[in-house]
């Protein structure tokens, strides 16, 4: 963890953020604009409990930063809220990455061969259970000089692939602030704190039907679910850690999971601590449904199979309410991130120097990999969960093939 004199925070200067363009954040039931600080949430967790409301978005081998935001509104809970309005023409129509554009960093040889590599470091007993993964990438076009817009693309997945934990989070460079662009819908919890209950909600095992799920992704799902509990454990009151649901079956666009729950009540020593999330990630983080068990052990088999940072994807998502003593924090999977190409850079295909922009969309998929796992099946999972996603993002009119 960083000292007091790494510290990485910053307060936008005055005069900047007082607009939509200047960054927004939206989760269900909560809007947020005008992002006036950001902290490592890890190195200055104190900070953020002195109050306010904070957009959560962590790497899964990086920083996770909160940005605090002064002006938020909220709807009645459980009210269907749709994503902010969106600036300009429909995400696709005119900015979408073409649908042959998009490039992985794990062929499918590639990937084969490292859910081998796995199937052999398990058999050698170094881990359990890996997840590997690939990162989808397309460059942008039709934006000259300026961001794109991220709730463009949250108001395309809304309606095409509705999510429970869908929201985004958009801070542009230039007002002073470390900038992101990040849009999910995340299926999956990876930490809610609620009056002091803190609940986690893993899931391992995917299909296209019910029928489609297997012993293989029972067995895993058991297993993280427990990795999940150990966590949970290292912050929580002992005897208070309980599994509260077992491989229940949740039905999404496309596609089903397997899904367990674990809560358990924090200490009061954790409860009461000013570094009160730095404690919580140091236990849990990066979320063991992503990552693998060991955790230790599957993070280094990681680092050595994939060939480029995850970025946010696999990482987390999600919003703090420091005044409210509540939060909610999902898995960045089903994930997009934009990033703006160097300055100089040109035009994708052109040669020609550039402004730094269009840049170029990401988007992450990957699978859990036992002994019993099918190297072909598991490509195949990895296609499934992002099929529909990249149609979304990339096909004429915002809709899938």
């Amino acid at each position: 963890m960083p000292g007091p004199t790494d510290r990485r925070d910053a307060v936008a200067p005055a005069g900047t953020g007082r607009d939509e363009s200047a960054g927004q954040a939206w989760f269900a039931g909560v809007r947020a604009r005008r992002p006036v600080q950001c902290v490592d949430l890890r190195a200055d967790a104190a900070t953020v409990a002195r109050g306010g409301f904070w957009a959560v978005v962590g790497d899964f081998g990086g920083p996770v930063r909160a940005w605090r935001f002064a002006d938020v509104s909220r709807a009645t809970p459980g009210a269907d809220v749709a994503p902010p309005a969106r600036a300009g023409a429909p995400w696709a129509a005119s900015s979408g990455p073409r649908p042959h554009d998009w490039t992985t960093s794990l062929d499918r040889s590639s990937y084969v061969a490292a859910v081998e590599r796995v199937r052999q470091a398990v058999r050698a007993g170094d881990v359990y259970q890996a997840n590997v993964c690939r990162v989808l990438s397309a460059p942008l076009a039709g934006y000259a000089g300026r961001e794109p817009s991220a709730q463009a693309l949250s108001a395309v997945l809304a309606a095409g692939n509705p999510a429970p934990f869908a929201g985004g989070v958009h801070v542009p460079a230039g007002v002073g602030l470390p900038a992101t662009w990040v849009v999910t819908a995340s299926p999956e919890l990876f930490l809610r704190l609620d009056d002091g209950v803190l609940t986690s909600a893993p899931i391992k095992g995917t299909a296209s039907t019910p029928d489609g799920l297997t012993a293989k992704d029972r067995a895993e799902n058991v297993m993280i679910t427990d990795l999940v509990r150990n966590d949970l454990q290292r912050v929580c009151a002992p005897g208070t850690v309980e599994v509260s649901s077992l491989l229940d079956v949740e039905e999404h666009p496309g596609l089903v999971h397997l899904v367990s729950t674990v809560q358990g009540r924090l200490a009061p020593g954790v409860a009461a601590a000013p570094d009160l999330w730095a404690r919580v990630l140091d236990a849990t983080y990066p979320p063991g449904s992503v990552s693998g068990a060991p955790k230790s052990a599957a993070l280094r088999l990681i680092a050595d199979l994939e060939p480029v940072p995850r970025g946010p994807y696999c990482g987390v998502v999600g919003w703090i309410d420091a005044d409210g003593g509540r939060a909610e924090l999902a898995v960045g999977i089903r994930t997009f991130w934009w990033t703006a190409d160097p300055p100089g850079a040109g035009a994708p295909g052109t040669g020609a120097p550039g402004t730094g922009t269009p840049g170029t969309l990401r988007f992450g998929t990957g699978a859990g990999i036992t002994w019993g796992s099918d190297p072909a099946a598991e490509w195949e999972e990895t296609e499934l969960k992002a099929r529909r996603l990249i149609a979304l993002a990339s096909a004429p009119g915002g809709t899938p093939d």
